[in-house]
C-alpha cells in the first residue's frame, strides 16, 4: 500500500469497490445488530441473510452506476462526498421501496423494525465510506510529506481560493518535493486562522517567519504579480534571500492539475511589470478592422507583438515584411496556427531596396503602415555608421515615400529614447528619421498620408536587451559586466508597447511624436543585484559584478525630449504629444541627399560630421567621433 501511495501507482478499481462492499455490508449488518439489540440466535432464525445480500446487491448496483469506484481516494473532495451521500441516499430509498411493494406481502417483517435498520445504516455507511478515502488521502499526504527529509519549505502567497488550490495541486502531486507550511496574506481578517490545517501568516512578519519555520521559497501566482502590495513581498523575499517561485492561473494548469514544469522561478522582468495598460480597444478597431495592415521589420520583437496584436482586431490583411528569413518563417507558423482566418501575406524584402519595396506596394496596396524595421544597437552602429544610415534612414525615407505615392492613410513610426538628444549614431540614425517623417506633415507631395511618431525607451525581452544577458552570465556562474555603476534606463514591456503604438495610431493627425510615460527610471546595477538574488545567489559571494566602462556612444542617462520640444497630454495618462519643431521638408530632403551622397562613398568621418549638421544637439561620448564636436566648436569660437 506504501508503494501506491508514495508514488503515482493506482489502485485497481476492483480493489476500491470490494472496499466499498464490504463496507456496505458490515455497516447494514452492524445496523441490523443494533437495531435487534445483538440478539444474535434471533436474528439468525429470521430474514437476516435474505436483507442483507438483496440491500448489499442493490447498493452494488447504484454505487457502480454513480462510479464510486473510480475516482482515485488520493483526489477526493467535497464532490466525492455529495456522490457518496447521494448513492447512499439513493439505496435506502429504492430498497425501502422494494420493501414495501414486494417483501412485506409475501414475508413476515416488522417494517417499523427495518426503517430503523436504514436509517442508522444511512449515517453508519456514509461514514465509513467517507472515512475510508479520508483515511487513504491522509496516509497519502503524510507517507509523501514526510518520507524524505529533503523536502523544500515554501509559502504561498495570498488566501484566495487561487492559492488554495495551489497547496491542493502541491499536496496531490506525487512528484512534488514542497512541504507547504502556511500562507502569508495582508488580510487582517484571514491573519492568524487555519486555511486548509495551515496558519495564514502576517506578510509585515515575513522576515521572523523565514528565520523561525526555515523557508526556503515563496509561491506566488502570475496573476498576482500586478499589485504594488505583492511587489513589495516579494522585494522583501528577494532582500532576505527567499527565491520566488510564479505558477500560472489555474485555468492554463495542463488538464486542469498543474505540471510541476509549469512552476517557475520568477523573472526579472515579472519585477519591473507594472500596472495593466488600458486601451480603448473600440477606436483600435474601428481604425484596423477590415483594413490592410503592413508591418516591417515583423520578424524583430517589437514587430512580431505589433503583428500578434493586429491580427486581434480582423484586419482584412497583414502584409509581414522582414528580411530575416528563419524568424519570418516561424512567425509566418505562428499566424497560421493562431489566426487561421485572417490572411497574412510573407515578403522578404529589403527596406533599403526601393523597388523591392515598391513591388510590395503595389502587390497589396497597405492601408496602415507599422514601421518597425531597423538597426537598434548602439555599439553596432557607432562601428558601422554608414549601415545605419542606410537602413535606418534610408529604409524609413523609401518607406515613407511608398506610402505617400500609394496614398497610404497612417504611416506609423516606431523610434526610440536614443534619438532625444542623441549621443550615438544609432540614435541621430533614428531622430533623423523622426525629421524627415515630420517634414512631410506639410509637404506638396503629401495628399492625405498622416505621418506619426512613437518613441519609447528599452523594452524588456527584447533582441539585444541586457536581462537575457544577464542570465546567461549567470548561469555560467558569472561574473555579470555593467558598463557604468549610475547607469539608468527606461524600461517597458513588449506588449505594454505596442499596445500604446496602436493606441498612439489611433489618436495621431499628422506630424506627432507621442511620447509614452515609461515609469521610473532602473538602475542598471540593481537590475544586476535583483536577478543574481532571484536566482538564489548572493551578489559578490556567488556572482561578481564587473564595471566595464561606458560603450561607444552609450549615455548615463537617457531622455524623452529633445531641446525645444515640450509636452501635452492626451485622454490616456501614459501617452503624451511632444510640440515638434517644424521642418521644412525641401531642406530636410537636401539634407538626407547629401547624407546618402557622401554615404556612398564610406567616408565614415564626412558622414558623421553632416549628420551633426543636421542634428546639431547630437553630441558623442566615448566615441571616437568626439573630435568632430572639437572641431565644431573650434569653428565656432574662430567665428
Amino acid at each position: 500500500m506504501r508503494k501506491y501511495l508514495q508514488f503515482n501507482g493506482v489502485v485497481p478499481r476492483w480493489v476500491i469497490m470490494l472496499l466499498d462492499f464490504f463496507i456496505v455490508a458490515t455497516s447494514f449488518s452492524f445496523s441490523y445488530f443494533i437495531v435487534y439489540r445483538f440478539e444474535f440466535v434471533n436474528i439468525l432464525r429470521g430474514y437476516f441473510l435474505i436483507y442483507t445480500g438483496l440491500y448489499c446487491l442493490l447498493t452494488a448496483e447504484v454505487m457502480f452506476i454513480m462510479r464510486i469506484h473510480t475516482g482515485l481516494i488520493r483526489y477526493s473532495n467535497t464532490r466525492d462526498v455529495l456522490r457518496i451521500f447521494s448513492s447512499v441516499f439513493l439505496s435506502t430509498l429504492i430498497y425501502l421501496v422494494i420493501i414495501n411493494i414486494w417483501i412485506l406481502p409475501r414475508w413476515p417483517i416488522n417494517s417499523v423494525t427495518i426503517d430503523m435498520v436504514m436509517l442508522v445504516n444511512f449515517s453508519v455507511s456514509s461514514t465509513l465510506l467517507i472515512l475510508l478515502r479520508t483515511a487513504v488521502k491522509s496516509a497519502y499526504y503524510f507517507i509523501n510529506n514526510y518520507s524524505s527529509t529533503t523536502k523544500t519549505v515554501v509559502l504561498i502567497y495570498g488566501s484566495d481560493s487561487s492559492a488554495i488550490l495551489v497547496k491542493q495541486a502541491l499536496e496531490t502531486s506525487a512528484k512534488t518535493n514542497f512541504a507547504v507550511i502556511g500562507f502569508v496574506a495582508d488580510d487582517p481578517g484571514k491573519i492568524n486562522k487555519e486555511i486548509e490545517q495551515v496558519k495564514v501568516y502576517d506578510i509585515d512578519k515575513l522576515d521572523k517567519l523565514i528565520e523561525k519555520r526555515k523557508v526556503d521559497k515563496l509561491i506566488i501566482m502570475n496573476h498576482h504579480l500586478d499589485e504594488e502590495a505583492k511587489k513589495n513581498a516579494l522585494e522583501k523575499c528577494i532582500a532576505l534571500g527567499i527565491q520566488v517561485l510564479t505558477v500560472p492561473p489555474s485555468d492554463q494548469w495542463i488538464y486542469g492539475k498543474l505540471n510541476l514544469q509549469q512552476i517557475k522561478d520568477l523573472n526579472i522582468e515579472d519585477l519591473l511589470q507594472r500596472k495593466p495598460i488600458q486601451i480603448d480597444t473600440t477606436r483600435i478597431s474601428d481604425d484596423l478592422q477590415g483594413r490592410r495592415v503592413l508591418v516591417t521589420g515583423a520578424a524583430g520583437s517589437i514587430g512580431s507583438e505589433i503583428v500578434q496584436q493586429v491580427l486581434q482586431y480582423k484586419p482584412a490583411m497583414v502584409i509581414l515584411s522582414d528580411q530575416a528569413e528563419s524568424p519570418l518563417h516561424e512567425l509566418r507558423l505562428h499566424v497560421e496556427e493562431t489566426f487561421p482566418d485572417v490572411p497574412a501575406k510573407i515578403f522578404i524584402g529589403d527596406i533599403r531596396n526601393y523597388n523591392r519595396m515598391r513591388k510590395l506596394f503595389l502587390d497589396y496596396r497597405p492601408e496602415v503602415v507599422f514601421h518597425a524595421a531597423a538597426y537598434k544597437h548602439v555599439p553596432m552602429m557607432e562601428e558601422n555608421p554608414t549601415e545605419g544610415v542606410l537602413t535606418n534612414i534610408l529604409g524609413t525615407k523609401h518607406i515613407a515615400d511608398l506610402a505617400v505615392a500609394f496614398n497610404v492613410d497612417k504611416f506609423v513610426m516606431i523610434s526610440t529614447d536614443k534619438a532625444v538628444n542623441p549621443s550615438n549614431v544609432m540614435g541621430t540614425t533614428k531622430r533623423i528619421a523622426e525629421i524627415y517623417i515630420q517634414s512631410l506633415k506639410n509637404s506638396s507631395i503629401n495628399k492625405s498620408t498622416r505621418f506619426i511618431t512613437t518613441r519609447f525607451g528599452n523594452v524588456l525581452g527584447s533582441n539585444g536587451s541586457v536581462i537575457p544577458r544577464f542570465k546567461a552570465q549567470i548561469q555560467k556562474g558569472g561574473p555579470i559586466t555593467v558598463t557604468h555603476p549610475e547607469i539608468t534606463r527606461y524600461f517597458m514591456t513588449i506588449p505594454e508597447a505596442v499596445h500604446l503604438v496602436l493606441e498612439a495610431g489611433t489618436m495621431g493627425i499628422g506630424g506627432e511624436i507621442f511620447i509614452f510615460d515609461m515609469g521610473e527610471p532602473v538602475k542598471i546595477t540593481d537590475l544586476a543585484l535583483k536577478m543574481i538574488k532571484l536566482a538564489g545567489l548572493q551578489p559578490e559571494k556567488d556572482i561578481k559584478i564587473i564595471y566595464t566602462g561606458l560603450r561607444p556612444g552609450e549615455k548615463l542617462y537617457e531622455e524623452l525630449l529633445n531641446d525645444g520640444e515640450s509636452t501635452m497630454p492626451t485622454y490616456h495618462e501614459k501617452i503624451k504629444i511632444s510640440q515638434v519643431i517644424d521642418y521644412d521638408y525641401k531642406q530636410v530632403l537636401a539634407d538626407i541627399d547629401e547624407l546618402l551622397t557622401l554615404n556612398k562613398w564610406n567616408n565614415v568621418m564626412a558622414v558623421v560630421n553632416k549628420m551633426k549638421e543636421i542634428v546639431p544637439e547630437f553630441i558623442s561620448k566615448n566615441s571616437q567621433f568626439e573630435g568632430l564636436d572639437n572641431n565644431i566648436k573650434e569653428g565656432i569660437l574662430e567665428a
